[in-house]
């Protein structure tokens, strides 16, 4: 057994240091100077899944560093970012000014939004790892109802829980389950953005299929309105586990065939 509070803990140290990592040309998975020089890092599947935001207030959930959340700023959003990790929120915040965005940066576990949220935003989203280090889905869900207002929506763009299992695909191994929330104690060695990186740290995370993921959103209130699972998608989630195609997308063949790599959820807040 694992204790929440402790989990949370461990994890918001790891993420300090992958902040750490992510921001100082350790790795370049994430093109801050292209965010500068005015390029957009939001993907063509979140584009697609959140559409036009000019003009509504957006709450980014674990926005990490805030690059997705500043380049929702520059399409015309007044952002909001929530992060765990005071490293984070720090480097988001000098961002934004860098990039001369405005936006907002908020330090709150995203279990436990502050209250000053509450019916605040017109859309909330979440992207690509950010659910499985969540112990509590209605807590996750929950909050996100109840920071939107009434006909707000939910969006989020996840990495597909089947393909988190996966470890390998020659030989095929799975390394978590597939389900059920249990925490899944792990030692991080490098990070998912690739590069020779000197980081060895542990982490917890909890599994959870797509089942329960709906159903905690239909047991927060919202209503259901798209579950799109996708084969393919531009950013490599799984170093050394996908194949990358002449275009540049990447998915995950096993067996012949090939496995969903993300998916898309998107739920309204009834009026």
């Amino acid at each position: 057994m694992t204790d929440e509070n402790t989990d949370l803990e461990v994890n918001r140290q790891l993420w300090d240091r992958l902040t750490e990592v992510h921001t100082t040309g350790e790795s370049t998975y994430y093109d801050i100077d292209g965010l500068l020089a005015g390029r957009s890092s939001l993907t063509s599947i979140v584009r697609s899944a959140v559409g036009p935001v000019d003009g509504l207030d957006l709450l980014h959930l674990q926005c990490h560093f805030g690059l997705d959340t500043l380049s929702f700023a520059r399409e015309g959003a007044r952002v909001t970012g929530v992060d765990f990790s005071p490293a984070a929120v720090e480097y988001a915040r000098g961002l934004a000014t860098r990039a001369g965005l405005a936006a907002t940066f908020v330090q709150a576990d995203v279990q436990q939004l502050p209250e000053e949220l509450d019916g605040t935003s017109d859309v909330v989203f979440a992207s690509y790892g950010s659910l499985c280090w969540i112990a509590s889905l209605d807590a996750w869900f929950g909050g996100a109802a109840r920071v939107l207002r009434p006909g707000g929506r939910l969006v989020v763009v996840e990495v597909h829980p089947l393909m988190l299992m996966v470890d390998s695909v020659a030989p095929v191994a799975f390394g978590t389950a597939y389900l059920g929330g249990a925490a899944q104690v792990d030692q991080w060695e490098g990070t998912y953005a690739g590069g020779d990186v000197p980081i060895s740290q542990p982490s917890v995370g909890y599994p959870h299929g797509l089942g329960e993921v709906v159903t905690a959103a239909v047991r927060a209130g919202f209503a259901v309105d798209d579950l799109t699972e996708y084969l393919r998608d531009e950013q490599e989630h799984r170093s050394g586990v996908l194949v990358r195609d002449p275009d540049g997308w990447y998915r995950l063949p096993i067996g012949g065939q090939d496995l969903p790599v993300t998916y898309s959820l998107q739920a309204t807040k009834p009026a």
